[in-house]
């Protein structure tokens, strides 16, 4: 039996996202989920999950309450699982501990799965709330629920541009388009990913290292599309630190000599079909390539090129647009290097987010399904 939610409830549910965020970039393949344990109207418990494999978000929170979870409410952001994986179920952990009530924001994306712990939980007289805060806690699984229904990861595109859409100059250099409060929001969203995905000629051009700064304990992969095994053996990529986070998506018919060189310095480098209309890697398969690595969310840093390819195969799911207030003129590189469609044809998002960084202006926008 539901209980009626109040402004309380929804208070501890937002702190369960603000726990829930913290994992994000560090969870792959698991979802970021966070919980609070709640007695007599007082915190007595609160975990998020922080890896694979190690303890989930509700187990953590019912350990810290301990003897005071009898008899208190839970606030998690996702169904609690129900099926053994790595670790046991949490609907034993949350029978064990006594709880009286569960407030989720959000059910299982996962259909095999979806409100079977509800069904358990609800079995055993406990009593469920379900949908509280859920378009937030929605957004924190988005990856997760692409994942689990799709076998790819979740796609945001990320541009930043002048306000003619321009995000190169005549000559070609793009640094800084945009402000330093920009520029950190672009890292925040790194942090948030489990890829950071280009193509060759963003490698050629810029020779970036593709993470987070500061990293806050995130090694999200450095993925690369390159269809004929171009990238520079030097390329930061292949060489610093973190190479082998590295993925370089080649051809099926790269010269096998290159892909050697390309895995020299610990990459993987992993053939790919070829999409004969463009003569460049299949993007479809590209992105179904990345689904075995757990790779959950996807931020794709362009270039032009990739970006029109991206949104011409209908594979992005969300845009996240950032402005600065000047303008660079028709010789200036486009954002969106596709050939371009017709009113009625033409690929369509809605908005989601707007705000400011700084004297920039960004926008978030999904894709219309």
């Amino acid at each position: 039996m539901a209980v009626e939610v109040t402004e309380l409830d929804r208070r501890w549910m937002r702190r369960a996202l603000e726990l829930a965020a913290r994992g994000e970039g560090l969870t792959r393949p698991n979802p970021p989920v966070g919980a609070v344990v709640v007695r007599d109207g007082r915190v007595v418990g609160e975990g998020w999950h922080r890896a694979a494999g190690g303890p989930h978000a509700e187990r953590l929170a019912l350990a810290q309450a301990g003897t005071h979870a009898r008899e208190a409410t839970l606030y998690v952001t996702l169904e609690p699982c129900s099926t053994w994986g790595r670790t046991p179920p949490c609907t034993d952990a949350i029978i064990e501990a006594g709880i009286r009530r569960v407030v989720a924001a959000c059910s299982d994306p996962n259909p095999r799965h979806r409100g079977r712990g509800f069904a358990i939980l609800r079995r055993r007289g406990i009593a469920v709330n379900v949908g509280l805060e859920r378009a937030p806690a929605v957004r924190l699984i988005e990856g997760f629920a692409m994942w689990v229904t799709a076998q790819r990861p979740w796609i945001t595109l990320k541009l930043a541009m002048s306000l003619d859409g321009r995000i190169a100059d005549a000559s070609g250099r793009s640094r800084w388009i945009t402000s330093a409060a920009s520029r950190r929001r672009a890292h925040a969203e790194r942090r948030r990913a489990d890829a950071i995905m280009v193509g060759v000629g963003t490698v050629q051009a810029d020779d970036p290292r593709l993470l987070p700064r500061p990293s806050m304990g995130r090694a999200p992969w450095r993925v690369v599309l390159d269809t004929a095994g171009r990238t520079p053996p030097g390329a930061r990529v292949l060489t610093d630190a973190h190479a082998a986070h590295t993925l370089v998506l080649v051809g099926e018919t790269c010269e096998p000599a290159r892909c050697r060189r390309l895995a020299r310095g610990g990459a993987t480098v992993e053939r790919v079909p070829i999409d004969r209309t463009t003569g460049r890697v299949d993007l479809a398969a590209a992105v179904r390539a990345l689904a075995p690595r757990g790779i959950l969310r996807v931020l794709c840093e362009g270039g032009s090129r990739l970006a029109g390819a991206l949104v011409a195969c209908g594979l992005t799911d969300e845009l996240l647009l950032m402005y600065a207030p000047r303008v660079l003129g028709a010789d200036a590189k486009p954002a969106v290097g596709a050939s371009g469609w017709t009113l009625a044809a033409s690929p369509q998002f809605r908005l989601a987010e707007h705000g400011r960084y700084g004297d920039d202006w960004w926008v978030r926008l999904v894709r219309r399904t």
